[in-house]
């Protein structure tokens, strides 16, 4: 049986975004509202926070060293050393409630990040690709919120979810050409308690996710086949990654900004960094902006 323990004592507003950074050991994830970078070495339960000038939806580790931060701002650098932080692009509309939100790299080191309206103003989510040499491109767009960007260990599949369409889209992917094709639905919450969120794959091409407002984190198998569901302390569990040595370790973030008055007695971790052991599989490393991993870059 999954084992699960809470790491952090203070909770997050909107915690998202965690990655494993096998350079140093540590886990890193963002407060969307707070905002800021924190990271955290799991041997120590040792929490450092680094403040960002705006709201953050998402990050990648980048080649030489700094962050690629998806923000209400753009796409900037951030060098946590000496708190520097740069705009490369934006390519978002001049509604100022525009802004960038979940991202993952390919392993050829291309960002894709969907943005969203903080209001949920209809559908005015577009998935974009910025690439190495910061050039952006708008891949699809019509969504209400894009959420749960993952690849497949192969390579062949890109997977996007629209949490408030209760919909997660699956999409051929051509990583040379770094082009999607062929949508068409993996996944639906509409039956079950929650809705996804932020998400990764596992080397078997399981697709692991957290179940906002749910209280879960669930792996769908590529079949689109929900094949376990695991409670976590949080009403809001926001995304999942693979960690540790052995990327077999599950981290969840979570968050209180959705929780009503009346939940918050009921729900005392939420906001919190969890970590599941015993899951039985492993995750895959996460490529970094700039270039790719396994051979790939």
């Amino acid at each position: 049986m999954p084992d699960l323990a809470i790491l952090t004592d203070a909770p997050d507003i909107l915690g998202e975004g965690p990655q494993w950074n096998p350079a140093d050991g540590k886990l890193y994830w963002v407060d969307a509202f707070a905002p800021a970078i924190r990271r955290i070495d799991p041997a120590t339960r040792m929490v450092e926070s680094f403040a960002m000038p705006c709201d953050i939806g998402s990050f990648a580790f980048a080649r030489d060293g700094s962050l690629l931060a998806a923000m209400r701002s753009g796409f900037n650098r951030v060098d946590l050393a000496s708190g520097e932080v740069t705009l490369l692009a934006n390519p978002l509309g001049p509604d100022p409630r525009l802004l960038l939100n979940d991202g993952k790299c390919d392993r050829r080191g291309r960002y894709w990040c969907a943005s969203v309206h903080s209001d949920f103003v209809g559908r005015q989510s577009v998935l974009y690709r910025l690439d190495p040499d910061l050039a952006t491109h708008a891949m699809a767009e019509g969504f209400i919120i894009g959420n749960g960007i993952a690849f497949s260990p192969d390579d062949r599949r890109m997977y996007l979810a629209d949490s408030r369409d209760e919909t997660v889209w699956l999409y051929d992917f051509d990583l040379e050409a770094g082009a999607i094709s062929n949508k068409r639905v993996f996944f639906s919450t509409a039956d079950i308690e929650g809705r996804v969120d932020g998400a990764t794959c596992d080397r078997d091409g399981n697709y692991w996710c957290a179940l906002v407002h749910g209280g879960a984190v669930a792996c769908i198998s590529p079949a689109g086949e929900m094949v376990a569901r695991i409670p976590v302390p949080a009403k809001h569990p926001t995304m999942v990654t693979f960690g540790g040595p052995d990327l077999a370790t599950l981290y969840v973030t979570s968050a209180t900004a959705m929780l009503a008055d009346a939940e918050r007695a009921d729900w005392p971790d939420a906001g919190k960094l969890f970590r599941i052991d015993g899951t039985g599989v492993r995750g895959l490393p996460e490529p970094h902006f700039g270039h790719g991993t396994g051979g790939n870059g």
